[in-house]
């Protein structure tokens, strides 16, 4: 399996608590925690990569992409943006982290807006699993506790989750959706929320272990990728489609 994990990697050349905390930058602890947990191939690229390290041969290459962003969404490029687009329609696996709820992918692959409530003081979070038979959830404690963390809470403006696997509980007393499945085309996409840049929580063990278990999950059986297409299919033929794959268009004299 080769991952991909991308990281804005901004906090942490301007703040010196984020880059105490996450001195190679929180892409590559996030990597570390993929690698110690599962056997797979992760690399890490950043925001400021030409193309954001996003070109079209990375994207092919890769089985699951891992996203975390946070105060630089706007300066990703709607192209790259359209391109991971694709390839997760196509069967590209997406793992979008914390403040990931915000980008312009995960906003274009739900459809709404995607806002919360927040509140960074040092609340504890303590992480439910609800869903004990997902393969996401396998090797998790009930809960895992968080102590230092930023809050989330609800309403979280997203669609209904295909399987929710976790739910979140705060020292102020709100709760929040924190570990939420979607199925877009043939692309698996996992949202998880704990990890702010402020704490520690990627050298968590157990928010590691459901990164790695949620990057298991997302990887496609497909033996290729490609996106759905609109074919005919002839009447006792389920397998040579044939035809346009798109709206059809008008002539130009219609």
């Amino acid at each position: 399996m080769k991952v991909l994990v991308w990281g804005e990697n901004r906090h942490e050349q301007v703040e010196p608590h984020v880059r105490e905390i996450y001195p190679d930058g929180m892409h590559e602890t996030i990597a570390a925690g993929i690698r110690e947990n599962l056997d797979a191939d992760v690399s890490t690229t950043t925001l400021d990569e030409p193309e954001h390290g996003l070109t079209e041969e990375v994207l092919a290459g890769t089985d699951v992409l891992v996203w975390w962003g946070h105060a630089a969404h706007g300066e990703v490029d709607d192209k790259v943006v359209d391109r991971v687009y694709q390839h997760v329609l196509s069967g590209m696996g997406l793992i979008v982290l914390h403040s990931g709820h915000w980008s312009k992918i995960f906003g274009k692959l739900m459809g709404t807006t995607c806002t919360l409530r927040w509140r960074s003081e040092r609340d504890r979070e303590l992480v439910w699993t609800v869903n004990p038979t997902h393969p996401i959830a396998r090797g998790v404690p009930h809960p895992i506790v968080i102590e230092q963390q930023e809050m989330y809470g609800e309403f979280f403006d997203i669609p209904v989750p295909d399987e929710l696997v976790f739910v979140s509980s705060f020292s102020g007393g709100e709760v929040f959706r924190s570990g939420c499945t979607f199925r877009r085309g043939h692309g698996k996409i996992f949202f998880f929320s704990p990890g702010d840049q402020d704490y520690p929580v990627y050298h968590h063990q157990d928010v590691r272990k459901v990164i790695a278990n949620g990057v298991e999950w997302a990887q496609t059986d497909l033996p290729e990728r490609k996106v759905p297409t609109l074919l005919r299919y002839e009447t006792g033929d389920f397998f040579n489609g044939h035809g346009y794959t798109g709206p059809i268009e008008e002539p130009a004299d219609a």
